[in-house]
């Protein structure tokens, strides 16, 4: 309470009423897998040509699956805005650096951002800075990279495919040119720190062009722990990778991993099980053209994941052809594209799949007759309509969770009133703070409700709120538990449209 310890007038805020709920973002994807060259820990990428800066473009290395990069490119193709990517390398894998010295003495160290024997492939150049002066000593330093091949000392500058140039760098902490803040996290190659044995003095220049050394990609092919890092070593705060590492970016909705095998597949299930905030896709293995054998449920009951076939193709940069690619990226942005055009109560479904230029396979009606109860969306061709993804099941078996959008519905109105009552966490538990609680999100489902995701003429048939002594009992008010019960009736697709005709004849009555 105030105090009032001296006659006068006060005047005081107070806060009555529901507080508004946000929704939360549907639509921010989570991609795992292998790329060119880039960081390990998970960066937040919003373009396709930002995708290209940090991790590089499309490649062919052996042992190692070059599916990423296409699947980025199709999920921004159709509709996507924001992903996080987390780079898969083995857990061995070693990052390339080099010692920059100061009268032969080394000062700094220069890493390449991630592990990778692409760091062999970076070399740098140290010259004094352009505004050095002896009482404050400053360098400039040149980066190259080259994405195949071997590092070029005698013409970097034509050769090379990246170049950053940072200059007038100062190893002077309260430096506004502080080579920290100057490089690290801006440089898409390197990072420059003072390791134990270094000076940290400012390194000499002019020197000559040399390549980092010392990258290595472990051992190839990479495997499932490679993709989980959830050892007990890797899952600390500033080490997690991989998989482990989504569990702390909570604005993640769709997880996707191209291509995945069987155990990797129950690995992004159970990660979604366990946050319980997303959803993942699943490709289909390449080749599969039986379809009596393609029973995805058989392995995975889920209502947290949906399985699609078959793969599709798209035009490759590489080699100017066509090339069979999983379809997941491209599918994961056509939920994106639902999401933002129509909200997540829509189907993504009976959706153009851009950048599809055909299918591994032609799927007939009668196939998806057998392909379709066993919760697999079928990707197909239509005459003058394009490449569509043409269902909306999850791999659940519960009539109740059978559609991707009510499934994904209830994740976003789940996750928003978690985030959106945090407020309510040690209020004093009592009538007021419940009628408080039911207004909020009363309010929030009111406008779920008017934006169509929610079934009903009114709000009354749409959902429910109960919050009260019919929800609590008094052990549960001394323990510090306050329960809200609440029921909603989502919109369900329409996935089976049916027009009955029958001759008529003009004029005669015709019965209900």
């Amino acid at each position: 309470m105030p105090e009032y310890l001296s006659p006068g007038v006060y005047v005081e805020e107070i806060e009555i009423g529901s507080k508004p709920i946000e929704g939360v973002s549907t639509s921010t994807a989570g991609f795992l897998g292998e790329t060119e060259r880039g960081p390990t820990e998970p960066r937040l990428v919003t373009s396709w040509s930002q995708f290209q800066k940090v991790y590089g473009s499309y490649f062919e290395m052996t042992n190692v699956s070059n599916f990423l990069p296409y699947a980025v490119e199709g999920f921004f193709a159709n509709g996507g805005a924001r992903c996080y990517i987390a780079r898969i390398v083995d857990k061995d894998a070693d990052k390339a650096e080099i010692k920059l010295n100061k009268n032969g003495t080394n000062c700094l160290t220069v890493r390449a951002v991630g592990e990778g024997s692409w760091g062999n492939r970076v070399a740098v150049k140290v010259q004094e800075g352009t505004f050095s002066t002896a009482s404050k000593p400053l360098f400039k330093l040149t980066v190259y990279y080259w994405s195949r091949g071997s590092v070029d000392t005698t013409n970097p500058d034509k050769t090379a495919d990246i170049k950053e140039v940072f200059d007038d760098l100062s190893v002077d902490p309260l430096s506004d040119n502080y080579y920290e803040n100057r490089v690290n996290g801006i440089s898409n190659l390197i990072a420059i720190s003072k390791e134990d044995g270094d000076s940290g003095d400012t390194p000499d220049g002019p020197g000559d062009l040399t390549a980092l050394s010392g990258g290595s990609d472990g051992s190839l092919p990479v495997d499932l722990d490679d993709y989980k890092r959830d050892s007990q070593e890797d899952d600390v705060p500033g080490k997690r990778r991989g998989l482990n590492a989504f569990k702390e970016i909570d604005e993640i909705s769709i997880v996707y991993a191209p291509d995945p095998d069987d155990n990797l597949t129950d690995a992004l299930i159970t990660h979604c099980e366990t946050l319980k905030d997303r959803f993942a896709i699943i490709d289909c293995d390449r080749g599969s053209s039986n379809i009596d054998n393609i029973k995805p449920r058989d392995r995975n009951e889920t209502s947290y994941a949906a399985y699609y076939y078959p793969w599709i193709k798209v035009y490759d940069p590489l080699t100017k052809l066509s090339k069979l690619v999983p379809p997941g990226g491209h599918v994961a942005g056509v939920y994106a594209r639902t999401d933002i055009e129509r909200g997540v109560h829509k189907a993504p479904a009976n959706e153009k799949v851009k950048g599809a230029v055909g299918l591994e396979f032609q799927i007939t009606k009668g196939e998806q007759d057998i392909l379709n109860p066993r919760g697999v969306n079928c990707i197909r061709a239509f005459p003058g309509r394009g490449i569509r993804v043409w269902g909306a099941r999850t791999l659940s078996s519960n009539t109740l969770w059978k559609y991707v959008n009510v499934r994904r519905l209830l994740l976003y109105i789940e996750e928003s009133i978690e985030e959106g009552t945090q407020w309510v966490v040690f209020e004093p538990n009592n009538e007021k703070l419940w009628g408080r609680v039911r207004a909020s999100i009363t309010e929030f489902l009111t406008r779920v409700w008017r934006d169509g995701a929610l079934m009903g003429t009114k709000p009354e048939e749409a959902f429910f709120v109960k919050c009260d002594r019919t929800t609590m009992t008094q052990d549960d008010i001394d323990n510090g538990r306050l329960i809200c019960v609440i029921g909603v009736a989502p919109v369900k697709p329409a996935e089976f449209v049916i027009f009955r005709i029958a001759q008529w004849s003009g004029g005669s009555e015709v019965s209900e």
